[in-house]
C-alpha cells in the first residue's frame, strides 16, 4: 500500500511507484558500476527521460545532500572509502526524488567513524528533503538516535510499535526477540528494577544525566 493505493491493484502504476520509492540495498556499494561518480548518479534520472539540465541539477543536489564535493564528480567511485562509496550509492537513489526512501542496513561493515558519518548525513538528508525514511536496523542505538517511529518485527510479524520512549521502555520485549536495546535503556531499566524512581522511556545519555541528577538531588 502506498498513500492508501494497493500498488498491485493496477499492474501500470508499477512504474510510477518504483520512481516515488527509492530502495539503498545493505552494501549499496556493490551496486556502483560506472566510471566516474557523476556518471554512477546521473544512471536513475537519465533512465527518468529528463532533460540534461535537470539531470545535472538533480546530480548536484543529491551528491551535495551525502557530503560529496564537486572536485570528487569525476572520480572513480571504486577509489573511494568504504563509506564514502556508500554516500554515492545513496546520491544514485535520492537524485531520482523519492517519496519514500528504504534504507536496508546503512551502517553494516562501517567502522564507528563511517557510522557516525552516514547517520549524521542520513538525518541532514531528511531535515533538508522532507521525505519519509524508513530504515531498516538491527541496530536499536543507531535506531534511537533518528527515529520519530519504531515498529520491531519477528517472524514476520508486529511485536511493538511506537515512539522510540515506548519502545524502549520494553527491553524485556526486544530481548526476547534478540534485539538489545540502546545501553542507556537498560542500565535505566536496571536502575528502576533495582527501586530507584528513574522514568520509563530514558535511552539518550543527556535524558540520563538529567534523570539521574534529579535522583541525586532528592
Amino acid at each position: 500500500m502506498l498513500d492508501g493505493v494497493d500498488i498491485h491493484a493496477d499492474k501500470s502504476l508499477l512504474k510510477s511507484v518504483r520512481q516515488r520509492v527509492g530502495l539503498v540495498f545493505q552494501y549499496p556499494e556493490h551496486q556502483l558500476f560506472e566510471a566516474s561518480i557523476y556518471k554512477d548518479v546521473a544512471f536513475g534520472p537519465e533512465n527518468m527521460g529528463l532533460s540534461q539540465a535537470e539531470i545535472d541539477l538533480r546530480v548536484r543536489e543529491a551528491l551535495q545532500l551525502v557530503g560529496i564535493s564537486e572536485e570528487l564528480f569525476d572520480k572513480s567511485p571504486f577509489e573511494l572509502s568504504g563509506g564514502q562509496k556508500r554516500r554515492v550509492a545513496i546520491a544514485g537513489v535520492l537524485a531520482m526524488k523519492p517519496d519514500v526512501l528504504i534504507l536496508d542496513e546503512p551502517t553494516a561493515g562501517l567502522d564507528p567513524a563511517g557510522r557516525d558519518a552516514i547517520l549524521g548525513q542520513i538525518a541532514a538528508m531528511h531535515k533538508a528533503v522532507g521525505n519519509t525514511v524508513i530504515l531498516v536496523s538491527h541496530n536499536m542505538e543507531d535506531i534511537s538516535k533518528l527515529s520519530d517511529w519504531i515498529v520491531v518485527m519477528a517472524g514476520g510479524r508486529i511485536v511493538i510499535k511506537g515512539t522510540p520512549q515506548d519502545v524502549f521502555a520494553q527491553p524485556d520485549k526486544l530481548e526476547a526477540v534478540r534485539l538489545a536495546a540502546p545501553p542507556i535503556a537498560v542500565l535505566m531499566d536496571q536502575l528502576r528494577k533495582g527501586g530507584y524512581d528513574v522514568p520509563p522511556g530514558i535511552f539518550t545519555v543527556e535524558t540520563a544525566v538529567e534523570a539521574l541528577a534529579q535522583i541525586w538531588q532528592k
